[in-house]
């Protein structure tokens, strides 16, 4: 392969990813129907909505508390859905 990227005509059927991705690279949180409300009360650190969240928008303060950063979260829901404790639910944005 040449310096130069391929054309639709030379990449393979299945693609090439020259540089992998990150959501962490740009704020995707302004589209978002929804939003998570964290009850710290409830919460017991057990890091479900850190492991699931597909944006990386959960992240552990200097409290050593959860902490949803908003300017990432897109509002799918699945902390709340995997938070035993239900420490997490989700609120229409007007709210």
């Amino acid at each position: 392969m040449s310096e130069d990227k391929p054309t639709v005509k030379t990449l393979p059927i299945a693609g090439i990813i020259f540089v992998p991705g990150s959501a962490k690279q740009y704020e995707t949180g302004s589209f978002r129907s929804q939003r998570p409300i964290l009850d710290a009360k409830l919460c017991t650190k057990c890091g479900m909505c850190w492991v699931y969240c597909p944006d990386g928008a959960i992240f552990i303060n200097q409290d050593g508390m959860y902490e949803i950063d908003l300017r990432y979260c897109k509002g799918c829901g699945i902390c709340a859905e995997e938070c035993a404790r239900k420490a997490i639910k989700m609120v229409d944005e007007e709210e």
